[in-house]
């Protein structure tokens, strides 16, 4: 099958860009869309023009380090994939995909469909280290946790940090990643020390790294890859304003 690909190409953060267009030849059912972008640009460097930029690891869907919007929709129009997952047997042959980098404001273009994701990394430090001594691996029943409590950490703790969420958002909001990162250890025990002190740091992270409010569009649960729900959220608030009373005040300034 022939696709037709018009991507967004922006040689660095300062410079203008627009979208190109160029045709792929001899793609297969079985190809990732990643491997599509190694074919053309095997014949860009072939040509010698400069290749695609484009960010991926380990192409499992796994480690969140592809995405990019496909035909504006954050990882393409399949619910529940990564970019490295989007295969082109749900394609076919002659059509026409638009491939542009994450659009919000903390995700600044670094070069073509790359986008500067440490904004995440940042606010992940911010929630800091939990007080639980480390060492070896407990027994697993000295700590009982409820089925239900073990289930919904283990579902927020599937977040890739893609930055989907923030990119689907009409507010460029991350409050889904930020939401699944504090409900992962808020929901365990080990984690509940520091629960409202980690929900307060990182929600002002968040907001110091120019994320947009939540209005409940739920763009963010669509096209999450790990379909993380937006509960994670009201749970996220509620720690947040649990943090904010017992400290005597608060920002005030998250949406609910």
């Amino acid at each position: 099958m022939e696709l037709t690909l018009r991507i967004w190409r922006q040689a660095r953060a300062e410079a203008r860009g627009a979208f190109e267009t160029y045709r792929v030849g001899g793609v297969t059912d079985h190809m990732s869309l990643l491997e599509v972008l190694d074919v053309l640009n095997q014949e860009l460097i072939g040509r010698g023009e400069e290749p695609v930029a484009f960010e991926h690891d380990c192409r499992e869907g796994i480690c969140g380090s592809c995405g990019f919007v496909v035909n504006g929709v954050a990882h393409g129009p399949r619910e529940g994939t990564t970019v490295c997952q989007l295969h082109m047997r749900h394609f076919r042959d002659r059509d026409l995909l638009v491939l542009e980098p994450w659009r919000a404001r903390a995700f600044p273009i670094v070069k073509d469909l790359v986008v500067d994701r440490s904004a995440f990394d940042r606010i992940i430090g911010s929630g800091g280290f939990i007080s639980t001594r480390a060492g070896s691996a407990p027994e697993a029943n000295a700590i009982p946790i409820a089925k239900e409590t073990a289930e919904h950490a283990m579902d927020a703790a599937e977040c890739i940090g893609c930055g989907a969420c923030a990119a689907a958002c009409p507010n460029g909001s991350a409050m889904l990643f930020v939401a699944a990162k504090i409900t992962h250890l808020g929901l365990l025990p080990q984690g509940q020390p520091e629960r409202r002190t980690r929900a307060s740091a990182m929600v002002d992270a968040m907001e110091r790294e120019g994320f947009g409010s939540c209005s409940n569009h739920r763009e963010c649960e669509a096209v999450c890859p790990k379909r993380i729900s937006v509960k994670a959220i009201a749970r996220m608030n509620r720690d947040w304003l649990a943090a904010a009373v017992s400290a005597g005040g608060g920002s005030g300034k998250i949406s609910r």
